[in-house]
């Protein structure tokens, strides 16, 4: 069965759980006695110890600091932010605006040479339209409650997207047809997205691999939208959060997955006709 897309994320959290756990141990204290000596209630001890809890960096260092092991403060420290930040929801993602969030992924575009996407549902960002971006982004401010700037936002999305005009990259992305049928924003905005799909997909740089309603006998079912950057990191999006996923074993995965997922799609003059049907289904 496949792995939850958030399993990495809560391996992390236990790894940093069982070092505190053995650290204590090593100690010689009971769960109470550390408690009394951090000051603070023997359940929260518990919590941290079973990975419910995920500590802050000052109930690290007093953990240590009362188990006369300071020297592994650090490292755990930093276990345990990288461990929080393989999991975070969109509202904390988003709360310096949805801007902000666009423009956090620059650097990583840029480091990136094989980009690998999958999207059952939306036009991969990479390609998106101002007006589709827009769209988007601004139903993504009404649903996270959080204040509105899907204006910026997707002048920054458009922005950050020329990367695949840079040498040095490559971009693999599979959508399913039902992406070229589900409207965001008005006639106008819908149309212009359609048609850029066909100019984009025909950049050298970029392969544009449509899933067709009528593929018989599916290999695999639809999935979560994921991205793959060069064989390092996978970032699942979910309805509340942004899974980010680095343990070998699960890009492995959804490296399989991917893999499964383009060889039924369809490319070139196929993939263009199935756009050109969505912006004739338009009118």
């Amino acid at each position: 069965m496949p792995l939850s897309p958030s399993s990495s994320a809560q391996a992390a959290r236990e790894s940093v759980a069982e070092q505190l756990r053995a650290i204590r141990k090593d100690a010689g204290l009971t769960v109470a006695e550390l408690a009394s000596l951090c000051g603070w209630h023997h359940a929260k001890t518990s919590r941290i110890e079973n990975a419910k809890t995920p500590p802050s960096p000052t109930d690290i260092r007093r953990w240590c600091a009362c188990c006369r092991a300071e020297t592994r403060a650090d490292d755990l420290v930093a276990a345990s932010l990288n461990a929080e930040s393989l999991y975070t929801e969109w509202r904390r993602r988003t709360r310096m605006g949805l801007r902000q969030l666009q423009d956090s992924y620059v650097q990583l575009f840029r480091s990136t040479g094989l980009f690998r996407i999958y999207s059952p549902t939306l036009v991969p960002g990479l390609l998106q339209t101002e007006g589709y971006s827009r769209a988007l982004l601004g139903s993504n401010a009404r649903l996270l409650d959080i204040p509105d700037d899907a204006e910026s936002a997707a002048a920054a999305r458009v922005e950050r997207s020329k990367v695949i005009h840079e040498p040095g990259h490559r971009f693999v992305l599979v959508i399913e047809e039902g992406v070229l049928r589900y409207q965001l924003g008005d006639h106008d905005a819908m149309a212009a997205q359609l048609g850029y799909l066909l100019t984009a997909g025909a950049l050298p740089a970029v392969s544009l691999g449509i899933i067709p309603d009528a593929t018989a006998q599916r290999i695999l079912w639809p999935q979560e939208l994921f991205h793959v950057y060069d064989d390092t990191l996978v970032s699942v999006e979910l309805l509340s959060a942004q899974v980010n996923i680095t343990q070998p074993g699960e890009i492995a995965l959804y490296l399989a997955a991917f893999e499964e997922l383009r060889s039924m799609a369809v490319y070139g003059a196929e993939a263009r006709a199935l756009v050109v049907k969505a912006i004739a289904a338009l009118r």
